[in-house]
């Protein structure tokens, strides 16, 4: 093996500056843009395209033909390296000068040896590969970004107008443009003949301007399908790679995006030369960590963050272009606005993904939505042992199963009902910590990456968090640190999810993961012991932070003295950190709660109290219902319940409040095929609508009427657009019915709802979520849909009823009589 530079680990080995994007092709071929100031730099480079093998047994049939890689075998059809390691690890690096040669090569050899056709190489377990831009900068050792900021890059956002959200039915009437340069205009198409001019203009500007990277919110879900299939229906060639790119059009290839548990399928699109940037992708792993973002639309997440102008002009969806025909100046304003707004966003959240590209080898746009286990820490340690000339660890996979699934963390709901004076302690960075201090790694990783990584992040990121303190808020520099060490906190955070999972990682070890969590109990349990001992009242315990009540007078400083008390007790490299204080809590079930802070925002907390198939008029009910029942106001929870049901019984709501959401995962062939016996609302209101074809994955709108199901068209910002287009310019059958004439403004605001249902979901499914919260019998009364005396009028007043307090003296009292 080589010697190392051990930062090289981390950041490559390639000085290189400036990258701002990479395209490789399979056939070795690979092209590099480069930021000096305001010029860009265009290089042409060319790799060796490769992929590991477990063995040279599927290369047999070459002969001779097969030579060790050296200079004097450059031109050989395939080649291959040692890596020096154990047997059954992946010890060969196969070459190439051309990836479908190196493919084809193997799967002849391997349809031989196994005595039957093998057509892909996922039908192989014993090869491992990456994509052409990770093979080019993992053999380069080169990275985005070197010696760069986020104010460096020269970033576009453009927003598209439509007449209609589905491109065979409508047009685009207008898109705003703007960059961080301070380019802000908007192209118009006031007619139908306008519209090809229009995308025209807009291909000019993003060559003329030369953007590194393009953005919008839904990027991918709406403007880039739509402004294709108006393109093409145009005659117009989407012109807008960079200059020195071998192709300048879009190029667009399905995916499975991951954020979490949730995992869809949908068109991802990329350009030479430029980042296509998604800011609702950044948004949705935001909220996978916070779980308090109450909408993923672009207006009500800038509200969200803080980010919205007190300026900004608003326009309904359905009345825009309706708007712009009377006033177009208000509609510039509000596209404009729009645009604003994604820039704002991308400054708050894309600064981490940014730093982890001068990490991590692979594009900026990939690391944008990756998940930082597998998208990210597994290449950094791929491209090291490859850069130590180490072989990878196969059995990884078959150690992590005979380990067996390990126990994970601790799991507790301590108590249940509403808690007045909440504090929440957390152990910084729990598993991380326990795997650095006791230096709990994969037996696997021979030579120590992952544990050097994570020391080493944890070192650099207190000294950005310091430089970040110390340098003038605002400033490019604050900025720019602030955000590395945002990006080393992720891929601190993921050492131990990686390590955890199983035979999905390289590097997986069930052992060493079980041995973090077996640690990690204990220190929260060590936790859990002390703060019962001084009568604080335990509410929740969740992996690494519990949930308590403290004494009703204590202060802030009170609060934090405890926590630094306690965290003294604990081994050292271990640290319990004061996470915040709440005015109250309703704690439902394990990791499903509610919080009211002190100054009166609301958070909402786990899919038994929140999710995205919710009602409008059901959500809004619940959360007015969830604040009034931690205060203490059960006379307005009451009042909100009957408020509720007597709008709906008199239809004083549009149905677009009742109407709920849903993905699709069906095909129309499959739900066919078993409806006769089972028949499911989301199909059955398209099918009522007159659609007889649709995708899975795409969400759908419908409420239940008096007559069925009815769907309603999505007028958002989050609606989809199909990929049919593609199908029918192929001569083939499209995947939706592009003549459905229903429009959201033709549904929204009926009345034809089922009353009575719609009262009973509002008990069985929203009020439901409150029964923690109060004894059996006031929850019945207080969700009584009437206002009728109970039998022998026994109802305790409604001005009478408490909620199931969780309380300090309670607590204190029970630890003393245990004492």
């Amino acid at each position: 093996m080589r010697e190392h530079n051990e930062d090289e680990y981390l950041f490559g080995w390639n000085p290189t500056p400036g990258i701002v994007s990479v395209w490789a092709q399979r056939d070795g071929r690979a092209v590099i843009w480069r930021r000096d100031g305001e010029r860009i730099l265009c290089t042409r480079d060319s790799y060796r395209p490769w992929m590991l093998a477990t063995t040279l047994d599927d290369l047999k049939h070459l002969g001779s033909m097969l030579q060790p890689f050296a200079p004097d075998t450059m031109h050989a059809s395939v080649t291959y390296k040692e890596l020096d390691g154990p047997g059954r690890s992946y010890r060969y690096v196969l070459f190439s000068r051309n990836m479908r040669v190196l493919e084809s090569t193997v799967l002849t050899g391997a349809s031989r040896r196994l005595g039957q056709r093998i057509t892909a190489m996922n039908d192989l377990d014993t090869y491992y590969s990456v994509g052409p831009v990770e093979q080019y900068l993992m053999q380069t050792g080169q990275v985005y970004f070197r010696d760069m900021s986020y104010e460096n890059l020269h970033r576009m956002q453009f927003d598209l107008e439509t007449t209609a959200l589905d491109p065979h039915r409508g047009r685009i009437f207008l898109i705003a443009v703007r960059d961080n340069r301070g380019l802000a205009t908007t192209l118009e198409a006031p007619g139908p003949e306008d519209e090809k001019r229009m995308i025209q203009e807009l291909c000019a500007l993003i060559l003329k301007h030369d953007p590194d990277v393009i953005e919008n919110h839904n990027l991918f879900g709406f403007d880039l399908p739509f402004l294709e299939h108006r393109a093409l229906a145009a005659g117009v060639t989407l012109e807008i790679g960079r200059a020195g790119s071998p192709r300048r059009t879009l190029d667009s290839y399905q995916e499975t995006l991951a954020i979490g548990p949730e995992a869809r399928k949908r068109t991802r699109y990329s350009l030479a030369g430029r980042e296509l940037i998604d800011t609702l992708d950044a948004v949705r792993r935001h909220d996978f960590v916070v779980r308090d973002i109450p909408s993923y639309g672009l207006k009500d997440v800038a509200r969200y963050f803080g980010i919205a102008s007190s300026h900004r002009t608003y326009i309904e969806g359905s009345d825009i272009f309706e708007t712009y025909r009377r006033d177009p100046a208000r509609v510039r304003r509000y596209a404009l606005d729009d645009v604003t707004e994604v820039d704002g966003l991308s400054r708050r959240l894309l600064g981490a993904p940014f730093a982890l590209a001068s990490m991590a080898p692979r594009r900026y746009e990939r690391l944008a939505s990756a998940g930082p286990a597998m998208g990210i820490l597994e290449p950094i340690l791929v491209r090291s042992y490859l850069h130590a000339g180490a072989a990878l660890p196969y059995q990884a996979a078959q150690q992590s199963a005979e380990g067996g699934l390990h126990e994970g963390g601790m799991v507790q709901l301590l108590a249940s009902g509403v808690a007045e004076h909440v504090a929440k302690a957390d152990v910084a960075s729990l598993y991380p910590s326990l795997m650095r201090t006791f230096q709990i790694g994969p037996s696997c990783d021979r030579l120590g990456v992952l544990l050097y990584i994570l020391g080493r992040l944890t070192d650099l990121r207190l000294q950005h968090k310091e430089a970040a303190r110390a340098a003038q808020p605002g400033s490019i520099e604050a900025n720019h640190h602030a955000a590395t060490q945002a990006a080393m906190k992720i891929l601190i955070n993921a050492a131990y999810g990686y390590m955890g999972a199983g035979s999905m990682a390289l590097f997986a070890d069930g052992r060493a993961a079980g041995e973090v969590t077996r640690r990690g109990r204990a220190i929260l349990q060590q936790v859990l012991d002390a703060l019962q001992q001084r009568g604080m009242a335990l509410i929740e315990a969740d992996t690494d932070g519990v949930y308590f009540a403290v004494p009703p007078d204590w202060t802030e400083q009170q609060e934090r003295m405890l926590i630094a008390e306690i965290g003294a007790e604990l081994p050292a490299g271990i640290r319990l950190e004061y996470e915040g204080r709440y005015r109250a809590m309703l704690s439902h079930e394990v990791k499903n709660y509610a919080l009211l802070s002190y100054d009166g925002r609301l958070i909402v907390h786990g899919v038994a109290l929140r999710s995205s198939r919710s009602e409008p008029f059901g959500e809004r009910f619940l959360r007015k219902a969830l604040r009034n029942t931690m205060l203490g106001n059960i006379v307005d929870v009451r009042a909100g319940y009957l408020d509720t049901v007597e709008a709906l019984r008199k239809r004083k709501l549009p149905a677009s409040d009742l109407a709920t959401q849903v993905r699709l995962t069906k095909k129309p062939e499959t739900y066919h095929a078993a409806r006769q016996t089972h028949q499911e609302p989301a199909y059955e209101a398209l099918i009522k609508a007159g659609r007889t074809h649709w995708h899975p994955g795409e969400r759908v709108r419908f409420y239940r009427s008096t007559k069925g199901y009815v769907w309603l068209p999505d007028e958002t910002e989050e609606a989809p657009v199909s990929d049919d287009w593609r199908a029918r310019a192929n001569g083939e059958r499209p995947a939706t019915t592009p003549d459905v004439s229903i429009r959201y403004a033709d549904v929204a605001n009926r009345r034809d709802y089922d009353v009575e249902y719609y009262v009973r979901l509002l008990t069985t499914s929203y009020a439901a979520r409150l029964r923690k919260a109060f004894a059996p019998a006031d929850f019945e009364q207080l969700f009584r849909p009437d206002t009728q005396l109970s039998l022998f009028d026994l109802d305790t007043p409604i001005e009478h009823i408490q909620p199931r307090w969780i309380r300090y003296q309670q607590a204190l009292e029970a630890a003393r009589e245990d004492s």
